[in-house]
């Protein structure tokens, strides 16, 4: 296969490929020439040309999924017919409940081992989630009464905060028992401040999340 003229279909060819093989055998058993070798033609160089490291790889591949959930955050954010509390739980219901999930924990590095891909994440989630999904449904809650809080943006960053990093085993590596015991205290924090947005079935889906990651590790 002769190298690809049009950048933007090698880099998908190649997000295409790496996110296939670190879902298959999982990033640290993914080397660079594994994914070479299933390029169809293109080199080394077609690679480096577009990212440094395989980190860079998987930072790409790992956008594309928070792409996917923007799109959904904000599907949700924009519904008319559900008030602020009505919406946030549904996020919950929805992010944790998607497909991908599955292929997230399933191919998730230790991300204590990756500074520069944690503190993607960490920039994603207080610098885009926080203050474009999370603040304006608080701030939709309390235009109709649904949530009460003086603090919508301390709110918002402090909820995905603890959804998106806190919680998270990739971070901590919690056991299915640690994240499950997590989640609880999330929920009963949430409920003092009179969030009543999460259940039994998302902790228990947490749990076989978690389970998923420490299986590959």
């Amino acid at each position: 296969m002769a190298r690809n003229k049009h950048p933007e279909e090698t880099v998908s060819l190649i997000l295409d490929v790496a996110g296939r093989l670190f879902l298959e055998k999982g990033y640290e058993y993914t080397s660079i020439q594994d994914i070479i070798d299933n390029l169809g033609g293109l080199s080394k160089g077609a690679i480096y040309h577009h990212f440094r490291s395989k980190e860079d790889i998987l930072i790409a591949v790992t956008d594309r999924m928070t792409e996917e959930s923007n799109r959904m955050l904000a599907v949700i954010r924009d519904t008319p017919d559900l008030n602020g509390k009505e919406k946030l739980r549904a996020i919950f219901r929805e992010s944790i409940f998607r497909p991908v999930q599955e292929d997230m924990f399933s191919t998730a590095p230790n991300l204590g081992n990756n500074p520069r891909l944690l503190y993607s994440i960490f920039s994603e989630t207080m610098m885009v989630a926080a203050p474009d999904y999370i603040q304006p449904i608080i701030e939709q809650g309390i235009a109709d009464g649904s949530i009460q809080t003086e603090y919508p943006k301390e709110l918002a960053e402090l909820i995905i905060m603890a959804a998106n990093i806190w919680m998270n085993p990739m971070i901590f590596g919690d056991s299915a028992e640690g994240a499950f015991r997590k989640f609880m205290l999330f929920r009963q924090m949430m409920k003092g401040f009179g969030l009543d947005i999460v259940d039994d079935e998302m902790a228990q889906r947490l749990q076989e999340l978690a389970s998923i990651y420490l299986k590959k590790r």
